[in-house]
């Protein structure tokens, strides 16, 4: 029998190689084929062929990142985690012996499996509802846009305010963009059903929001909006999937998803929202619009401190999906100073972040300044994740300096009567005219630009502070640039290249995985191997919170990349009496080695012994000689022997 696997884990750096290596000696005891595709930091390895896949009788993919699938279409193939495939490789390859692994077929999935993976991690009211935006932003942009196109170079002034003449091509062009608005609720509706019911909730969903957006089906001047399109997007999705549940005769299988489940979700969605809930929903967004136009003083600057916040909180997530769906939906209503104080805050963080790199270099590695440059750009064209970079890699600090900022930009855009036509922000929106008071729109967005590049700056710390020796005195600086540079010019060989005796501990004292984390992490800051002991711990324990880095046999090897490691290290520690690192097979960590990597390293000489060590670690007889070891200098020379 010819086996295939493929290891991955998010880093690239251990559990890829442990996997792999004993998946590799399951297969020579139990006298399997086996042939194994790394797919690390340094790349994919030992790639599988086209060869190898038609000769194969089973896939093992053991990884806990997205691997492509779809070359093992017609193979049986076994997914599961990294941890599995290094606990357990002689199970997964006898389940291939008894039979009980299904054949992969691609077209009996309708997503994508990191989308499908990454939604079931979901609230689900929350995927639906973000499914049916997706689909819906489009069209609230394409109207925008023309109308706002329009209206800039068709429209004339009137007392009564810009007018497109009738018989004017602009007049058209508005027209269409009145048209793609109309489609909005409706796809909304449409595809938050498609979400929860698949194609069979299309066609009741968009008949649903179809309903809701005009009032005139239940007697309302005004429709429900947004708030009816979403209601009826659900109602549709659960009807059609409550249809789709029941036990139907064999000869009815082939219409359910054309006829049926369509014909009856829609008149159970319709007259539903025609005789029951249309009206209600349509007299509260009738009121909510009402309030909201009628805002004036303390009332509209709380709700631009608020939508401010939202916006810029989490850049593209939840909160910053609801306030701007609330911005999109008083656009069709006809209020527009809605969306301004929410189109200059969503450029403010990324422009923000750009501002604070360009201003003061010395709080930025090299990379974030790069990627400020980035950020910068897609600020201009309302791109508010531009700044996610920064948020994700310093959040104490970066989170409240952007929301801050945003909350200055959207008061005084609300106070300076700023609107927007279309669903977008940043300064592109004025460029296209879309804007009201574009004046004000600029100093708004300059403001809360400059307002959270300062204050970000003033609390991030430099990332290079001056080294000291003994007595305070600096370090001259040609001795700091030949230490910085000695790094990247030598070679890398074994293991100790990158670890000395300085970094290696036999007798940690730390009682829990943390206390130790801040012990090993400590010895790399000592040995000025980072710039940041906050920074790289943050790394650390972002990949913990991945999965654990306890891999059993009284091993853990926590790793992470980060701006804060000036050069590739490792430390070794020994905790004779063990923490509990939530190892899969119970046991505590002893032996733990702490890998430190640049986020952008030039070479990749540092990951290949990394290999080395993480298959040298699933050696009995080495692990046991580790455990053995008494002396900072015994460890070494056993060190010293992975090369």
């Amino acid at each position: 029998m010819k086996i295939l696997a493929v290891t991955a884990c998010p880093v690239g750096i251990a559990h890829t190689y442990m996997a792999a290596e004993n998946l590799q000696k399951a297969g020579e005891k139990l006298g399997v084929d086996i042939k194994v595709e790394t797919q690390g930091s340094t790349g994919v390895e030992n790639a599988l062929t086209d060869q190898d896949i038609q000769e194969a009788d089973g896939i093992i993919i053991a990884a806990d990142k997205t691997v492509d699938k779809e070359r093992f279409a017609g193979k049986r193939v076994i997914v599961t985690g990294v941890q599995d495939g290094i606990r357990r490789s002689e199970e997964l390859i006898n389940k291939f012996n008894a039979g009980d692994v299904p054949v992969f077929k691609p077209e009996q999935r309708s997503i994508d499996d990191t989308k499908k993976d990454r939604a079931s991690k979901q609230n689900p009211i929350y995927r639906h509802l973000m499914n049916g935006v997706s689909y819906m932003i489009p069209f609230i942009v394409i109207g925008g846009l023309l109308i706002a196109i329009a209206l800039t170079l068709g429209g004339e002034k009137t007392p009564g305010g810009i007018v497109i003449p009738e018989d004017s091509i602009w007049k058209t062009i508005e027209s269409l963009g009145g048209a793609a608005f109309t489609f909005m609720i409706p796809i909304l509706a449409g595809f938050i059903a498609v979400s929860i019911a698949d194609r069979p909730g299309l066609a009741p969903g968009m008949i649903g929001g179809f309903i809701a957006a005009n009032g005139s089906f239940y007697g309302s001047e005004a429709g429900a909006g947004f708030i009816g399109g979403i209601i009826a997007g659900f109602l549709a999705g659960y009807v059609a999937l409550g249809i789709k549940k029941i036990k139907v005769p064999k000869a009815l299988l082939p219409i359910m998803p054309i006829i049926i489940i369509p014909i009856f979700a829609t008149l159970i969605v319709g007259l539903a929202f025609i005789y029951i809930i249309g009206a209600p929903v349509a007299g509260v967004f009738e009121a909510l619009t009402t309030w909201l136009a009628g805002m004036q003083g303390t009332s509209s600057i709380l709700l631009a401190i608020i939508l401010g916040a939202m916006i810029s909180f989490d850049m593209g997530g939840p909160f910053n999906k609801v306030a701007f769906l609330f911005g999109s939906a008083m656009i069709v209503e006809g209020n527009y100073e809605i969306m301004g104080p929410i189109a200059v805050a969503i450029c403010i963080p990324p422009i923000g972040m750009g501002l604070a790199t360009f201003l003061n270099k010395k709080k930025y590695q090299k990379a974030e300044q790069e990627t400020g440059k980035a950020s910068f750009t897609m600020g201009l064209f309302g791109i508010t994740e531009g700044a996610i970079p920064f948020a994700a890699q310093d959040p104490l600090r970066v989170i409240p300096s952007i929301m801050v900022g945003s909350i200055v930009g959207s008061v005084i855009a609300m106070i300076g009567n700023v609107g927007d036509r279309v669903a977008h922000g940043g300064p592109i929106v004025a460029a296209l005219g879309a804007v009201d008071n574009v004046l004000m729109f600029f100093i708004a967005a300059i403001v809360g630009v400059f307002v959270t590049a300062f204050m970000v700056n003033f609390l991030k710390k430099d990332v290079n502070p001056e080294p000291a020796i003994a007595g305070g005195a600096p370090i001259p600086e040609h001795v700091e640039a030949e230490k910085e540079s000695a790094p990247t010019e030598k070679e890398i060989h074994k293991l100790t290249d990158i670890t000395n005796e300085q970094l290696i501990d036999v007798n940690l004292s730390g009682t829990t995985r943390d206390d130790v984390i801040d012990e090993m992490i400590e010895k790399l800051y000592a040995n000025n191997v980072l710039d940041s002991k906050e920074a790289f711990k943050e790394a650390i324990l972002n990949r913990e919170a991945q999965s654990t880095t306890g891999i059993g046999t009284n091993i853990a090897i926590p790793h992470g990349k980060s701006n804060a490691v000036k050069r590739p290290a490792v430390v070794f520690g020994l905790q004779r009496d063990g923490v509990d690192w939530k190892s899969f097979d119970g046991t505590d960590a002893k032996i733990i080695f702490m890998i430190a990597v640049p986020e952008q390293n030039a070479g990749d000489e540092h990951l290949k012994i990394l290999q080395m060590l993480s298959r040298k670690l699933m050696d009995d007889t080495f692990r046991n000689d580790l455990l053995s070891v008494k002396t900072t200098e015994e460890a070494y020379q056993l060190l010293d022997t992975i090369q």
